[in-house]
């Protein structure tokens, strides 16, 4: 690339609120692909399995990740590089890259899980077969008398085995989540960064505001209230006890790994903050007061971006973990399997009651398929780097967004053939959270070392952003630490 060429596109960041808010994105972007796994199917397991308990973990772990996230960012946006090829000049860098790759793999499983919460909601919606509403008819039927809360043990083991008979011939999930997938590699093999970032933050703000109001409207609801006593606890730092197979420290540790930025997401948000263009407007590293000058106020963009789309995902956090520890939880209800969506959609019934379960199917569709969507396209991208970073191939503009378009197609596909294959989208997502959160130590020290051996002398951050950053080190140290220790012990 000549001078002139590196140079091309290099603009002045904005200096008032307005300018900066008209110049975000990447972060809603981001939501876009984390209001869903993390937040409706996880978190919601983990409050149905500890009911309030873990409220302070939840909420940790939504703050805690944006030191290492912006962290990350600074580097390879400063210096115009994507992730994985800063990670690749760490020390051992080519095996964090494998690594990364290894998870990246496992990703796949949890859109696996993903696509089928979406095929799941549209069987429920609108199910095409016979089977599919005799099946719906059974489970909407076990849904009210749990909520009633009169099943005896008998009576709940009963309408178990008669659900998961008619499950057998009931196909209309897989149907729809094929469909699903069709649809979303159309939008992959045409969408521009543009479409994407209107798409995902349309859908990812609609229902977060509906969840809101549902908590809210709880309070009203005196067997479903959240008391004072509740959020208490909640914040009291406490461990609930592990009941029969539940093990909610175990789900929530998991969950730890992909609510809020995910190792994953920590990964793609450079990218999109590139291809945002927060790069190319810096311009190339000089040692010019214009530079500087440049260079700081897109970092003060980026950060009020991150920051931003933080408080619109920990408040979706907040509200799916409350209604799934004030609803599912009393209730003994836990998500999981074919039940999946028919269990969320649940929590919704005490404060919309029969409109319930409609204005939940719109709105997990809506944040499923955003998440489906936007991990794919980050997907795509980071595997068409990730054969650059390794050395397999050097690509020009043009052929690397001819690569980017194929594996828009091929990952969706992937997607749906394994949720066809294991149709559990919690566990797909839970192996998922369990990869993740053994990352983000990696990720935590690349943000060290960035910070303290790499980072520009005119871009180094005060000291209590340093202090923040080292206590997210820490956090992902002790929860990778446990988790690893768990699955080998």
């Amino acid at each position: 690339m000549s001078e002139s060429q590196s140079r091309e596109g290099i603009q002045a960041p904005p200096s008032t609120l307005w300018g900066i808010l008209r110049q975000l994105g990447p972060g809603m972007i981001l939501a876009g692909s984390i209001v869903g796994s993390g937040e409706l199917i996880a978190t919601t397991r983990t409050g149905a399995e500890a009911g309030f308990h873990f409220l302070w973990l939840i909420i940790i772990g939504c703050v805690i990740k944006v030191f290492t996230q912006i962290e990350l960012a600074r580097y390879t946006v400063a210096n115009r590089k994507t992730t994985l090829s800063a990670l690749r000049d760490l020390p051992g860098g080519v095996f964090i890259v494998y690594f990364w790759l290894i998870m990246f793999l496992v990703g796949l499983g949890q859109l696996g899980g993903i696509v089928g919460g979406v095929g799941q909601a549209l069987a429920i919606s609108w199910p095409i077969t016979v089977e599919g509403k005799q099946y719906n008819a059974a489970v909407e039927e076990t849904i009210q008398a749990r909520l009633s809360q009169q099943l005896s043990v008998e009576d709940r083991d009963e309408r178990r085995s008669k659900v998961a008979a008619l499950k057998k011939n009931a196909n209309d999930d897989k149907i729809y989540a094929v469909l699903v997938g069709v649809v979303a590699i159309i939008m992959l093999t045409w969408g521009k960064f543009r479409f994407i970032e209107i798409f995902t933050t349309t859908l990812v703000c609609g229902f977060t505001f509906v969840t809101i109001g549902n908590v809210f409207a709880l309070q009203g609801v005196e067997s479903y209230a959240i008391d004072f006593a509740a959020i208490k606890q909640g914040l009291s730092f406490g461990f609930p006890p592990a009941i029969g197979e539940q093990k909610p420290l175990f789900t929530a540790l998991a969950t730890f790994g992909i609510i809020g930025v995910g190792a994953s997401e920590l990964v793609a948000y450079p990218y999109w903050c590139l291809e945002k263009g927060y790069g190319k407007w810096i311009g190339p590293v000089e040692q010019t007061a214009e530079w500087e000058s440049r260079a700081k106020g897109w970092m003060r963009v980026m950060k009020y971006d991150a920051w931003l789309s933080m408080v619109v995902y920990t408040v979706s956090t907040v509200a799916f973990y409350l209604l799934g520890a004030a609803i599912l939880h009393r209730t003994g209800m836990i998500p999981a399997s074919t039940e999946m969506v028919a269990t969320l959609s649940s929590m919704y019934k005490p404060v919309f009651g029969a409109f319930a379960q409609q204005i939940f199917l719109v709105g997990a569709f809506a944040v499923l398929f955003s998440t489906f969507f936007v991990a794919n396209a980050a997907k795509a991208r980071m595997a068409t780097d990730v054969i650059a970073v390794l050395g397999f191939a050097t690509w020009t503009e043009q052929s690397r967004s001819k690569v980017v378009r194929i594996f828009g197609g091929l990952f969706p596909a992937t997607c749906v053939i394994i949720y066809l294959f294991i149709p559990a989208p919690v566990t797909l997502v839970l192996i998922a959270g369990v990869m993740q959160s053994l990352l983000l130590p990696v990720l935590g020290f690349a943000a060290l070392y960035f910070r303290y051996k790499a980072c520009d002398p005119r871009l180094v951050p005060s000291p209590i952003w340093d202090i923040g950053l080292w206590i997210s080190f820490a956090c992902f140290a002790v929860i990778g630490s446990w988790l690893l220790y768990t699955k080998l012990f």
